[in-house]
């Protein structure tokens, strides 16, 4: 009797211990993906920088630094047509090469998408058709999604899901999804309204985040232990090498 009522106190303790939202000590090194292409309305505001800026800003907020910011309208990649991984390693264009050198040395990757057709931006898709899994394997990633209207861009951040574990970096549980954000942020990405409405959304974010934070500490500290590609090796050689027997 006793020791039931022992091991049953050990589990209340257990299921009511504090889940605490804050940063890490050590930052991760982390890779910003958007994904806007638009230089003009209407509609107007263009809202894609806005919360790319109120991202990167909360991020370092929590003491992360920023390696990277790829965005596809600074980036100007052509459409796909030949992606990293075809290249010979004397031969890959030089931007190309700098952004794969990006996501290799990152430890996660926040991706920010506005929604086309229920759909991620064909720009963040671009970029990352360009580079295989090799360069975002074993390694979290978070998804922020926002539109002009009341939805938040929830259906681009579902599609994303899959293309992201694809990949290899894994998306945590918890999205942010931001709608009307043009009446969220202002010109420079701060949040429009009083301390208490930016707490609300600060307090809203942290939670995708701390589930980032602490993927990516995990998976940091493994791999200084063991490197994931001895065990699971990068395909490149030929699709054929998926195949079962």
């Amino acid at each position: 009797r006793r020791r039931r009522d022992v091991a049953a106190l050990s589990f209340t303790v257990l299921c009511c211990r504090p889940f605490s939202f804050a940063a890490p000590v050590d930052g991760l090194n982390t890779v910003v993906i958007t994904g806007t292409t638009r230089k003009e309305g209407p509609p107007r505001p263009i809202i894609g920088p806005r919360v790319s800026k109120y991202i990167c800003s909360h991020l370092e907020q929590r003491g992360h630094s920023i390696s990277a910011v790829l965005d596809p309208l600074e980036l100007n990649l052509p459409l796909l047509e030949k992606p990293h991984f075809a290249y010979s390693s004397s031969q890959v264009p030089i931007q190309l090469e700098e952004i794969a050198q990006a996501l290799e040395s990152a430890d996660c990757f926040v991706v920010i998408t506005p929604e086309y057709n229920h759909a991620p931006s064909p720009g963040l898709l671009n970029i990352l058709n360009h580079f295989g899994s090799s360069k975002f394997s074993f390694k979290p990633s978070s998804i922020v999604s926002y539109s002009a209207g009341q939805w938040g861009g929830t259906r681009a951040a579902l599609a994303l899901r899959p293309i992201l574990s694809e990949l290899g970096c894994l998306p945590v549980s918890a999205m942010v999804h931001i709608p009307q954000a043009q009446d969220v942020f202002d010109e420079e990405g701060n949040i429009v309204g009083d301390e208490a409405t930016k707490q609300r959304w600060d307090s809203y974010l942290d939670r995708c985040f701390s589930q980032m934070e602490w993927w990516g500490e995990a998976a940091s500290t493994h791999r200084q232990v063991t490197d994931p590609f001895d065990v699971s090796p990068a395909f490149a050689k030929s699709p054929t090498q998926r195949n079962a027997p």
